[in-house]
């Protein structure tokens, strides 16, 4: 699945919880700007995302147009990413 700024990848888990792994490439931006974006990425999948989504694995790629979006923009995105995948289940 890919959002405007987020790519996701969804695996089926045999935990009974959910793990989430950020991905978040050069795309020639800086060390604090990576980490910048990852700690962003971060904190919306640990109050927005874990707590919607059902057991299963999934990584969340940062697309080159995520650096420099404001935190409601990447909110936004994660809610419908969450939306997308508590339907999927």
């Amino acid at each position: 699945m890919r959002a405007e700024y987020i790519e996701v990848r969804t695996l089926v888990s045999p935990l009974s919880y959910p793990r989430v792994g950020i991905v978040v490439p050069r795309f020639q931006h800086t060390i604090v700007e990576r980490n910048r974006l990852r700690r962003r990425l971060r904190e919306l999948v640990r109050t927005r995302l874990l707590p919607l989504i059902p057991p299963q694995d999934v990584l969340l790629r940062a697309s080159p147009r995520a650096y420099g979006k404001p935190f409601a923009v990447l909110e936004s995105e994660i809610r419908s990413i969450a939306g997308l995948l508590a339907r999927e289940s």
